[in-house]
């Protein structure tokens, strides 16, 4: 699993970015994600772990997170 700090989130449009340590890009993560892995919200600056999936637009997105 990867880990990173929530870059921002925002609830109500139900997405934000997580920057993954080690500096790569900002991985995409939606609600559904966090829905999928037993989470209601994700606060700015908060520590996570997650997997990275690929979509079909090509965005790379987290999934299965977890607080860390």
């Amino acid at each position: 699993m990867a880990s990173g700090i929530v870059r921002w989130y925002n609830i109500e449009k139900g997405y934000g970015f997580i920057a993954p340590e080690g500096g790569a890009k900002d991985i995409f993560v939606h609600v559904t994600a966090l829905e999928k892995s037993g989470l209601t919200s994700l606060s700015d600056n908060q520590r996570v772990s997650f997997e990275i999936k690929e979509g079909r637009d090509g965005r790379e997105s987290a999934m299965n997170l977890q607080i860390e």
